[in-house]
């Protein structure tokens, strides 16, 4: 009996053994739906320094930028599932493309694993410092008073920052008029010039505007204070279920090997104590996340949710 159950030991680690090393014989390709220099492909970059080491592979950045996403979810999921090939995307990717356009022919749940939640960056409503708003319930307040009266500038329809802004009419009551943009740029720029009242977006592009003193910050959309970001308002604490980000998640092929996305995820978890790591993501004001691989499907559903409810309220359909 001992003999047998050593033998069944001995041949499971030959078989990890082989497994490892046909995995390290290959690089791992980490596809990102965006270009050099995007939040994404340096959310990309710094993690695959950190995974070349842990997972004893070289990872290769291979950027698709184009068709808000779909080239590269696409790509990704076309190639073998074998767990060399992963997809780094973004929140707006993962779950408002698909409902925005028809030719994204993809559901990150049905036909993905998913490894991890890398990364999140709140979101940030400003207001121009001429506007008159005090304060985020104030802007609340004014909203519901004088219906349409005050603009917000938004980028491009369905953009994660639109609809942060489409979350906040349809959790309070009240009514901006909305002034749509061809990009974030312009919409920032036009909360700076005065053109609108006010804005939302990530957190890297408005904070040097708001410590320059050329916008106002009203409220912060993070679950918590934020490193960075100690004394300035919490969006919760005046609509409690406005917590709201822009994310990373890391995606393997549909079929991809149980045990390949858990060493996966474990690798990822590692990555994400990496002081270094830590320091260079908080410059773009970005904040690790991790978590099993459970908890990555339970946030991927529950901002599938959350942003498809915000869609069909706004009466955004498909193109």
């Amino acid at each position: 009996m001992k003999k047998r159950t050593l033998a069944r030991y001995f041949a499971a680690c030959a078989l990890l053994g082989w497994a490892a090393g046909a995995y390290a014989a290959k690089p791992l390709t980490m596809v990102v739906p965006s270009g050099a220099g995007s939040a994404p492909d340096i959310v990309a970059r710094l993690l695959a320094d950190e995974l070349q080491s842990r997972m004893n592979q070289p990872v290769v950045v291979d950027n698709r930028p184009g068709a808000g996403g779909i080239v590269a979810t696409m790509a990704a999921k076309s190639a073998p599932s074998d767990g060399n090939t992963l997809l780094l995307a973004q929140a707006a990717v993962v779950t408002l493309t698909p409902l925005l356009y028809r030719a994204a022919k993809y559901d990150m749940e049905k036909d993905f694993e998913t490894v991890a939640v890398v990364a999140d960056t709140p979101m940030l409503f400003v207001a121009n410092p001429k506007a008159g708003i005090k304060s985020f319930a104030d802007l609340i307040a004014q909203a519901k008073a004088k219906p349409d009266e005050l603009t917000i500038g938004s980028p491009s329809r369905g953009s994660v920052p639109h609809l942060s802004g489409e979350l906040l009419e349809q959790m309070t009551g009240a009514h901006l008029r909305n002034v749509p943009m061809g990009t974030s740029g312009q919409a920032i720029q036009s909360v700076v010039g005065g053109d609108t009242h006010i804005s939302v977006d990530g957190i890297a592009p408005l904070l040097p505007l708001v410590k320059a003193g050329r916008i106002q910050a009203l409220a912060v959309t993070s679950r918590q204070v934020l490193p960075g970001l100690e004394g300035y308002p919490l969006a919760k604490d005046t609509v409690p279920d406005l917590v709201l980000s822009g994310w990373f998640m890391l995606f393997a092929g549909k079929g991809t090997p149980a045990a390949r996305v858990k060493a996966l995820n474990e690798a990822v978890n590692a990555a994400l104590k990496s002081p270094a790591l830590i320091q260079k993501l908080q410059t773009s004001a970005t904040y690790p996340v991790g978590g099993s691989v459970a908890d990555a499907r339970q946030f991927l559903a529950r901002e599938k949710s959350l942003w498809a409810g915000a869609i069909r309220k706004a009466g955004l359909e498909a193109e």
